[in-house]
C-alpha cells in the first residue's frame, strides 16, 4: 500500500486491515478457545493417553505406523487441536518406533498423515477450524458433501499408508533402525493407571454427535435471521444465523465435550486445570491473532492492483472447482497456514466462486468441501507453524524428516482433484 499510494496507508490500516481482523476474531475466537481448552482437559485427564494405549493394544505394536495414524486421526476428528495431538501421541509413538526398529525420521510423516490430513478438513463433521470457516461464506455446515469427504479421506489414508510402508521397507533393506543420539527423547511410558478407554472416548463422541445435532437444531430454532430488541424503541440487533449456525454448533459441541471430561475426571483435572488452561488460552491468543492478522493482510492484498492481475489470471481457469482448489491451496502454501490461506481466498473471491458454481449447477456443499480440503494441501510447507512444532517436539530437523511430510502434503493436494473428478463422474456429493 505504501508503494501504491502512501496517503492511503492509515485509512487502509484502520478501515480494512483492522476491520477484517476484528471480524475474524469475532466469528472464530470462541472456536479456537474452546478447542484449545477441550484438548487440554483431554490431556490433563489422562484420556488421551488412555485412547492411545487402547488403540495400540487393539491394533498391535507390530503395526506401529498404522496405530499412530489411527490414534492421531481419532483425536483430531474428536476435536482435539492438532498441536495437542502432537504432544499426546509423541511419547507413545517414539517408544513404538524404537521397539519396532523403525527410523525415527519417519515419525513426523506418520503423525502428519493422521493429524494434518483427512481428519482435519476432509472427513464430514470434523470440528477443526479448517472445516468451519467455509460455512460462513457458503451458508453450509460441517457435514457438507459427506460423500466427497469420505472418498477423499479413503484416498489419503490408503495412499499415505502405502507410501509410509514403502519408506519403512526401504529403511529395513538398508538395515536402518530407530537410530541413536536423537534429541528430545521422551521418558519411557511409566505404566501408570489410566482411565477406561470407553470413558475416555465419550467426550470425543459427544463432540462429533452433538456437532451434527446442533447443526440441524440451530437453524430450526432461530431461522435464517434472528432479531432481538434490547430496549423499548431501540434499534433491533439482527443476526444472520445462516452464516454462523455451523460455528455455533461446533462451539456448543466443544462446550459439552469439556463438561463431559469434567464430569468423569473432575478430581484429576481440578488440581491442574488453572495452570493447564493458562497454556491453552495463551496458545489460543497466539493462534487466533496470527490467523486473524493473515485474514486482515489478505483483505488489503485483495484491494491492491497486483492482486487483480492474479485474480484475472485465475479467472482463465474455466472450471470453478479447479479454480477454487488452486486458489485456496496456493494461498495456503504462501501463508503457511490452512486457515489463513483459505480465509484470504474466500474473503476475496468467494462471490466469484459462488456465481460460477450457480451457473454450472454446482451445490454450495461441494464448494465448501473443496475449499476445506484444498486449504490443508500445500499449507504444510516448511514454514507452517504446525510443522515447526511437530519437528521441535520430535527433536528432528527439516533435513531429517520434512521430505516425508512433503510427500503426505502432495498426496493430500492430489486428493482434492480426485474428489473433484469423483463429483463430476458420479454427481454424488
Amino acid at each position: 500500500m505504501l508503494f501504491t499510494d502512501p496517503s492511503l496507508v492509515p485509512a487502509m490500516f484502520t478501515s480494512v486491515f483492522m476491520d477484517k481482523m476484528a471480524g475474524f476474531i469475532k466469528l472464530y475466537f470462541p472456536v479456537f478457545l474452546l478447542g484449545a481448552v477441550f484438548g487440554k482437559v483431554i490431556e490433563l485427564s489422562g484420556f488421551s493417553k488412555s485412547i492411545v494405549s487402547a488403540v495400540i493394544k487393539l491394533v498391535g505394536r507390530d503395526r506401529a505406523m498404522f496405530s499412530i495414524v489411527l490414534v492421531s486421526a481419532i483425536l483430531t476428528y474428536g476435536g482435539v487441536s492438532v498441536f495437542v495431538v502432537v504432544f499426546a501421541v509423541y511419547p507413545f509413538a517414539a517408544e513404538m518406533f524404537r521397539q519396532s526398529g523403525i527410523p525415527k525420521r519417519l515419525l513426523p510423516g506418520t503423525i502428519a498423515l493422521g493429524a494434518f490430513s483427512f481428519t482435519m478438513d476432509a472427513m464430514p463433521g470434523t470440528p477443526q477450524i479448517q472445516n468451519i470457516i467455509p460455512s460462513a461464506f457458503f451458508k453450509t455446515n460441517a457435514w457438507a458433501a459427506p460423500w466427497l469427504g469420505v472418498v477423499g479421506s479413503v484416498f489419503i489414508l490408503l495412499v499415505g499408508l502405502t507410501y509410509l510402508t514403502w519408506r519403512r521397507k526401504q529403511a529395513a533393506a538398508r538395515n536402518e533402525g530407530y537410530g541413536e543420539g536423537h534429541h528430545n527423547e521422551p521418558e519411557p511410558f511409566s505404566g501408570e493407571a489410566l482411565p477406561s478407554p470407553w470413558i475416555a472416548i465419550l467426550p470425543l463422541l459427544a463432540v462429533g454427535v452433538l456437532n451434527r445435532v446442533f447443526g440441524a437444531w440451530i437453524p430450526q430454532l432461530y431461522g435464517s435471521t434472528h432479531e432481538m430488541a434490547l430496549a423499548a424503541g431501540g434499534k433491533p440487533v439482527v443476526t444472520e444465523v445462516s452464516k454462523v449456525a455451523a460455528i455455533w454448533a461446533v462451539e456448543a459441541a466443544l462446550l459439552v465435550g469439556i463438561l463431559t471430561v469434567l464430569v468423569f475426571a473432575f478430581r484429576t483435572v481440578k488440581a491442574k486445570f488453572a495452570e493447564g488452561t493458562k497454556a491453552a488460552v495463551s496458545g489460543t491468543l497466539l493462534a487466533s491473532m496470527n490467523t486473524a492478522s493473515e485474514y486482515g493482510f489478505g483483505a488489503v492484498i485483495a484491494i491492491l492492483p497486483g492482486f487483480l492481475i492474479v485474480a484475472d489470471a485465475l479467472k482463465a481457469i474455466p472450471n470453478p472447482l479447479i479454480n477454487e482448489a488452486i486458489t485456496v491451496t496456493t494461498l495456503a502454501g504462501i501463508t503457511g497456514s490452512a486457515t489463513g490461506g483459505m480465509s484470504i481466498a474466500l474473503a476475496a473471491m468467494s462471490e466469484q466462486f459462488i456465481a460460477a458454481a450457480n451457473v454450472a449447477g454446482i451445490p454450495m456443499e461441494v464448494l465448501h468441501r473443496v475449499a476445506s480440503m484444498a486449504s490443508g494441501g500445500m499449507d504444510t510447507l516448511p514454514h507452517n507453524g504446525a510443522i515447526i512444532t511437530l519437528l521441535a517436539v520430535t527433536g528432528l530437523t527439516h533435513r531429517q524428516a520434512y521430505g516425508d511430510i512433503f510427500a503426505i502434503t502432495c498426496i493430500k493436494t492430489v486428493a482434492v482433484f480426485v474428489v473433484i473428478a469423483f463429483f463430476y463422474l458420479t454427481g454424488l456429493y
